[in-house]
């Protein structure tokens, strides 16, 4: 594991953390509709899903994986955090899902401990790889995304707060405070042609990439309200202020012909 003092791994390994997380990040309606467009779009950039082998890097407690799955994909869900692997399989299982540890027949999802930076799969062993809401926070976020195109023979699919966002100004507050407050996540925020270059590197290039928000995922959930938000994101798209201040950017890259 690298760096297991990192607040990455510290504030996951909590049981408390792990039950509550979901409620933090995905409730309300706000909430809601950035897992159900995100979820929405993943699908998407890995049509068609059915019979296709994909990990889910960074799994914490299981909604991707348990979303691919449900629309027929085999899935394999990768956490460094045990207590968060615990939710997800008992949402796998609430789900209806054939779950097990280590693959084998019938079973549809598996979930197993590992770490973004040293993932233990050989090369090109999944169709594709998904990873959200992780290399935001880890310790070496390229070596993590050369692990997910390295064991990918396909698509990988990521996302990442941009830099010319409104998310770099929360990104700068929290870091601030996080050097004061150790239980306040930071997170990095990244120049989209950084990202492009350290995908080339790997033989991957960009073949899509989706846009949620231009006003800050903060005041939408102040707001609280689906209307106000579709209403107001819908007008930044018309307007092209979405195409050029657009975060989280949801990205999906295919691996170049040889």
């Amino acid at each position: 594991m690298t760096n297991p003092d990192h607040y990455s791994y510290a504030v996951y390994a909590d049981p408390a953390m792990a039950e509550r997380f979901d409620g933090m990040r995905f409730g309300g309606p706000i909430g809601r509709l950035i897992a159900d467009t995100q979820e929405q779009q993943v699908a998407e950039f890995l049509a068609p899903l059915a019979g296709r082998r994909i990990l889910d890097v960074g799994t914490g407690t299981g909604r991707a994986a348990v979303a691919l799955a449900k629309r027929g994909a085999i899935v394999t869900g990768v956490d460094a955090s045990g207590e968060m692997l615990d939710v997800a399989e008992r949402r796998a299982r609430d789900a209806g899902l054939l779950v097990g540890n280590a693959g084998g027949a019938g079973v549809v999802v598996t979930f197993t401990h590992g770490d973004a930076h040293r993932l233990e799969f050989p090369d090109r062993s999944f169709d594709a790889v998904v990873c959200l809401r992780v290399l935001m926070h880890t310790p070496d976020w390229r070596a993590s995304l050369r692990e997910l195109c390295r064991v990918s023979n396909g698509r990988v699919v990521f996302d990442y707060p941009s830099m010319w966002s409104a998310a770099a100004i929360q990104s700068m507050v929290r870091r601030v405070t996080h050097a004061f407050d150790k239980s306040v996540e930071a997170y990095r925020v990244f120049p989209p042609a950084a990202v492009a270059r350290a995908l080339r590197s790997e033989g991957f290039q960009i073949a899509g990439q989706h846009r949620q928000f231009v006003l800050p995922i903060a005041l939408h959930k102040r707001v609280n309200s689906e209307a106000w938000t579709r209403r107001t994101e819908g007008f930044m798209e018309r307007t092209g202020l979405m195409r050029l201040f657009g975060s989280p950017v949801t990205i999906v890259a295919e691996r170049c012909a040889s």
